[in-house]
């Protein structure tokens, strides 16, 4: 069997939920074809890079998959069908990436914006002095 990474792109009109959702309903259409998933991530909703189909933002997932191809051509199909789904990619790769993906290990890295963590070791700015507005030049 060969090794795929797969990434879809939802409408961002759907849940979350739905999309977890969509994930497991093409994990389990690649089981029921003879191949594995080895590592599901959702990345949350995303900006693109421009409008497709009038969004402007949608639910992006990454899937590590050890598949047949006929498997992968018939979750490629379902996907063409499905109307919730903007975008599909399937590369093939020479071995699986089971690590975290750049998106989630920045996103884990990072803490969120709460945590602005670059900041801490700056110094304090110091407060602008007043100015008059009778000293300016006109």
């Amino acid at each position: 069997m060969a090794y795929y990474e797969h990434v879809v792109i939802a409408r961002q009109d759907i849940s979350p939920q739905q999309a977890e959702a969509l994930n497991d309903t093409l994990k389990a259409l690649i089981e029921e074809h003879g191949g594995t998933v080895a590592k599901i991530e959702y990345w949350g909703l995303r900006n693109l890079a421009y409008r497709i189909k009038k969004n402007r933002k949608g639910h992006y997932s990454l899937m590590a998959i050890d598949a047949p191809a006929p498997a992968v051509k018939e979750m490629e199909r379902q996907l063409g069908i499905n109307e919730d789904v903007l975008r599909y990619l399937t590369v093939r790769v020479e071995e699986l990436d089971l690590e975290l993906s750049p998106v989630l290990a920045r996103r884990d890295r990072e803490g969120g914006r709460e945590g602005r963590g670059d900041r801490e070791g700056r110094p304090e700015r110091e407060p602008r002095p007043e100015r008059s507005y009778d000293d300016a030049a006109i």
